[in-house]
Formats: structure tokens, C-alpha cells, sequence
């Protein structure tokens, strides 16, 4: 899975503070910063518009991005933004600055695939979702864009685990490998369904197990009553 670069172009932003903040904003443009790789602090602005539709794509936070500021490109990757709590547009954005082979720790999207297949599901089962993503350690040029969780043999009241995700090369997992990323959830009223046929079924086999003794039983009693019929006739014709 190949790492997706983009291009951002960003304006030096030399003024810091709230109010030159504000200014950019009303100027349509968002304020941020550049940081990390052991080199100072840049703060930057970018178009509302165009940082607006790149959130809106989605993994924002784990894409890399060439931000061409002022003819030079800085390798990054958003680590943060801000939204206006009321409008909901972009208010800031922080980006770290990446090295040549560095390595970056980083939380991916979770991707169920195969939820048609999986016998749980056809039982009526519904996927449930535990961890929506999974924190990564890999190099910044090897950062997948989600994980697969292949859910295509769970049964009603199984788990998917993340020691049963393969992940690519070069990625380590920073979450605890029997962790719970997706369960089958029984449907509505599975457990008493379930209880009803067990109840059966153990009624089911309680009148064959007591009708064995009883026919067993019967031949002797029936036997004794014969027996003590005819004992009185014979005395009868000896008399």
C-alpha cells in the first residue's frame, strides 16, 4: 500500500498572537504552525478553503503533506487542527515536521471487510465495531492508510483480536495484541431463543430415559398377578 503525498501551498505568517490570529481568519485563512526535527517553530497560514475540503476528504491525520511555503517544501504530517465550536470550520492546524527515515507514532482507521460472508451475520448476528482505530509505530514513508479487520468466519458471540490482524511490513502495533477490535452481537432475543431450545431439547430426552426402566418394570408386575391367579384354580379342582 503506497504512502499518498499531498501539496499544500502556506503563506509565513511572522506576526504570533490571538489578535494577528483573528486577522488571518477574517483574511480567509487559517493559522498554523510547522514544528519538530530538532528545528524552530514556523508559523504558517493557509487557505480556509482549501485546508476545509482536505479534512472534509478524510485521514487528514495520517496523510502526508509537501507544504510549499515561500518556494520551499517542508515533509509533514498533521497532528492537530481545531474547529470553531459553533460554525465548525477550521480555526488552527499544527503540522510536525518530518526527517529523511524517520519513524512516527500514529493512529489508523480500522476497516471491516467481509461482514456479508460471516455466519454470524446470516444468523442474524450485527457487527460491532470495538476499536474504530489502532495505534502504529512505522516510518513515515510506510504509514497505511487504514488496517483490514476480516471479520468473514466470526460466529454469533466471537471476537476478531488484533493478534488476528496482519499487518504490512515495517508496522508494529503499540496496543496489546489480545485486544478486541470486532464482535458478532446476537441478535434480539438470541439468548432466551437459546435457552427455549435447550429447555426442549433436555425435555426431549427425560421421557425416554424414564420409559426404559418402566418397560422393564412392567413384564415382572404383570407376571405376578398371572402367578397368583391361577394358584387358587388349581386348589379348586384338587378339592
Amino acid at each position: 500500500m503506497a504512502t499518498t503525498v499531498k501539496e499544500l501551498k502556506a503563506t509565513a505568517r511572522p506576526k504570533s498572537g490571538k489578535g494577528a490570529a483573528r486577522a488571518e481568519r477574517r483574511a480567509g485563512r487559517v493559522p498554523g504552525v510547522i514544528y519538530g526535527n530538532n528545528q524552530p517553530p514556523l508559523t504558517i497560514s493557509i487557505e480556509d478553503r482549501e485546508l476545509r475540503q482536505r479534512i472534509l476528504a478524510g485521514r487528514f491525520l495520517t496523510t502526508l503533506v509537501d507544504i510549499d511555503l515561500e518556494g520551499k517544501k517542508h515533509r509533514v504530517i498533521p497532528r492537530d487542527y481545531h474547529l470553531d465550536p459553533v460554525k465548525d470550520f477550521p480555526i488552527h492546524v499544527d503540522f510536525m515536521r518530518l526527517g529523511e527515515g524517520a519513524t512516527i507514532r500514529i493512529s489508523v482507521p480500522l476497516h471491516v471487510v467481509k461482514a456479508e460472508t460471516s455466519p454470524g451475520v446470516k444468523r442474524g448476528g450485527t457487527v460491532n465495531i470495538v476499536a474504530h482505530a489502532i495505534d502504529l509505530e512505522c516510518g513515515v514513508e510506510s504509514i497505511p492508510q487504514y488496517i483490514e479487520a476480516d471479520v468473514g468466519s466470526l460466529e454469533i458471540g466471537h471476537s476478531l483480536h488484533l493478534a488476528d490482524v496482519k499487518l504490512p511490513a515495517g508496522v508494529k502495533a503499540l496496543t496489546r495484541e489480545d485486544a478486541t477490535l470486532v464482535t458478532i452481537v446476537p441478535p434480539s432475543g438470541y439468548a432466551e431463543e437459546q435457552k427455549a431450545a435447550a429447555a426442549a431439547a433436555a425435555a426431549g430426552a427425560a421421557p425416554g430415559a424414564a420409559a426404559a426402566p418402566a418397560a422393564g418394570a412392567a413384564a415382572p408386575a404383570a407376571a405376578a398377578p398371572a402367578a397368583a391367579a391361577k394358584a387358587p384354580a388349581g386348589g379348586d379342582k384338587k378339592k
